[in-house]
């Protein structure tokens, strides 16, 4: 959790999200950790973003809870990993505080113009739009894949279509890569709004 705030601390703006297991969220230092972790990176809360699947959320409802609410408190965004593959799911978006919805992998490889897939992840999208949630669709492979999900208004993708997954030092690269290029554009782009 730290290596991953502390790391993120350095994009300036860019946010991390975290995989968070049943065994670490369920121990009572979950939060306190949490909280040092931010602390000591410096990394603004609203940055960092937990990824709690279904298994996180069976065993101890109340204490679930209690510990999400102590996350939103700090500013933390929470989303709700691996959505539509569990029993309970549709409950969850009620019981707990999420931020975001992550679409199952399984719904977008079989994402097609007229499939089934494609209705459940329609009805996915709309019901997180309308609860305020976002939506990000995980496993996007290929470029119908992501086509389709922009045409249904899904505003986040995650897969190797846009990136294999990285270390810390190529992220860093890329990131530091961006904002040269992005500096670099900036005194052309004033220039042009001034005309010349």
């Amino acid at each position: 959790m730290l290596e991953a705030c502390r790391t993120a601390s350095r994009w300036d703006g860019i946010g991390v999200s975290v995989n968070v297991s049943p065994a670490q969220f369920r121990t009572g230092e979950f939060l306190p950790l949490v909280r040092r972790a931010l602390q000591t990176s410096g990394l603004p809360a609203r940055l960092l973003e937990l990824e709690l699947t279904e298994g996180v959320l069976l065993e101890d409802t109340d204490r679930a809870r209690e510990t999400m609410r102590g996350l939103k408190a700090l500013g933390v965004r929470l989303s709700i990993d691996d959505f539509g593959t569990g029993y309970s799911s549709l409950g969850y978006l009620r019981t707990f505080p999420f931020d975001t919805i992550k679409i199952d992998r399984q719904f977008i490889a079989d994402l097609h113009p007229a499939g089934d897939a494609r209705a459940i992840v329609q009805a996915i999208l709309g019901l997180g739009h309308a609860l305020g949630m976002s939506v990000t669709a995980e496993g996007v492979e290929t470029d119908e894949q992501l086509l389709l999900l922009q045409s249904d208004q899904c505003e986040e993708v995650q897969g190797y279509l846009m990136s294999r997954p990285l270390s810390t030092q190529d992220a860093d690269l890329i990131v530091s890569t961006q904002k040269t290029r992005q500096a670099e554009l900036a005194p052309a782009v004033g220039r042009a709004g001034q005309g010349g």
